[in-house]
This record gives C-alpha cells, sequence and structure tokens, in this order.
C-alpha cells in the first residue's frame, strides 16, 4: 500500500493541481538549496524551474520507502544542478542564455539576490567543500546544508545508512580541519637600516 503523500508526489506528474500544492509546498526550500550552490539570480530562477520540471517527469517513479518527498526532491535537484554543471562546461549559447534572463521579472531579480545574500555563509562553506571528495561532500551537503537526516540523506544519495554515515563523519572531519588548519601570517621583509 502507498501511503497518501506517496500518492499525492506521483499525482504531480499528471494531476495540475496536486502539482501546485507540491510547487507551493516546496518552491522555497528548492530556491534555499540552489542559491547555496548558484550565486546568479537568473540561474537560481531557471534551475528552480527546471528542478520542478524534473519533478513532473520523473513522479511516477517515487517511492515513499526510499525517502521523505523532501529528500526525493533534494535528489532531483542535485540531478538538475550536475546537469547545469557539465551544460555550462560545455558553454551553452550566449544567446539562449540572455533570451532566458529576459523573462525574469526586476522584483523576481530582487527577491532572487536577497535570497543569494542570505545563503552567502552557506555558499562559502560549500565552496570549502568543493575540496572534499564528491561522494563525501553530497552526504554533508544534505545533512548540514539543507537539513535531511542521515538516513534521507542516505535514501536521496542510493546508498545505506552505515554508509551514509561514515562519510559524514569522514567529510566533517576534512572540513574541520580545513578550517582548523593554520593561517600563516604575511611575510614582512626585515627592515634595512644603515650599515655599520
Amino acid at each position: 500500500m502507498v501511503s497518501s503523500s506517496g500518492e499525492a508526489v506521483r499525482r504531480i506528474g499528471t494531476d495540475p493541481q496536486a502539482f501546485e500544492a507540491f510547487y507551493r509546498a516546496h518552491v522555497d526550500a528548492v530556491e534555499r538549496f540552489i542559491a547555496r550552490r548558484v550565486a546568479d539570480p537568473h540561474r537560481v530562477a531557471d534551475l528552480t524551474a527546471e528542478v520542478f520540471l524534473a519533478t513532473i517527469e520523473s513522479a511516477e517513479g517515487y517511492r515513499p520507502s526510499r525517502g521523505a518527498p523532501i529528500a526525493w526532491l533534494y535528489g532531483v535537484a542535485r540531478n538538475v544542478l550536475a546537469g547545469d554543471r557539465r551544460r555550462s562546461a560545455r558553454e551553452r549559447d550566449a544567446g539562449l542564455r540572455l533570451a532566458g534572463r529576459r523573462l525574469v521579472e526586476a522584483e523576481d531579480i530582487a527577491r532572487l539576490d536577497e535570497r543569494i545574500d542570505a545563503e552567502a555563509q552557506a555558499r562559502t562553506l560549500y565552496e570549502a567543500m568543493e575540496q572534499l571528495p564528491a561522494h563525501e561532500r553530497a552526504v554533508l551537503e544534505l545533512v548540514a546544508l539543507d537539513g535531511l537526516t542521515v538516513s534521507e540523506a542516505g535514501r536521496a544519495l542510493g546508498i545505506r545508512a552505515p554508509t551514509a554515515r561514515v562519510r559524514l563523519h569522514r567529510a566533517r572531519r576534512r572540513v574541520r580541519n580545513h578550517f582548523a588548519a593554520p593561517v600563516s601570517p604575511p611575510a614582512v621583509p626585515a627592515a634595512s637600516g644603515p650599515r655599520q
């Protein structure tokens, strides 16, 4: 038997009202997720829309046994971000990007700028986390930045909870060591005085 939340998620691909309710319930969480990883408000808007388009396409495959709807949604968002990074690496056509930017209203840009500013501290941590191995970074992001439990993060990534715990422990240790590393002061040249 499928839970009622599972049925509701599965219906978003075919029922506009179910999609609207799902969208309204989760759009802020998705925007925060994207804004922690992307600094351009146009891309935040575009990627948020892509995440919800992807949820429509993959809603039928949602399985409640693999985690709560938000964990599934973060998994979809991670896939959308990965796809975007691959596309960016190939440098999309500049004309398409400019055309897409014109679709975002000025007040939306201002709101997204505020959201990006609010997420700046998390984005700084995320940039420091770029040095982690991808499998450790993924668990740490979902738990520390996105608020999932270790078990939910494991489900979102398709790994067992004990594996997720080990990866989280290693990632936290590496980040802690990174920020604890002593910063050496800049070298000060020796003062040159008169020769004796």
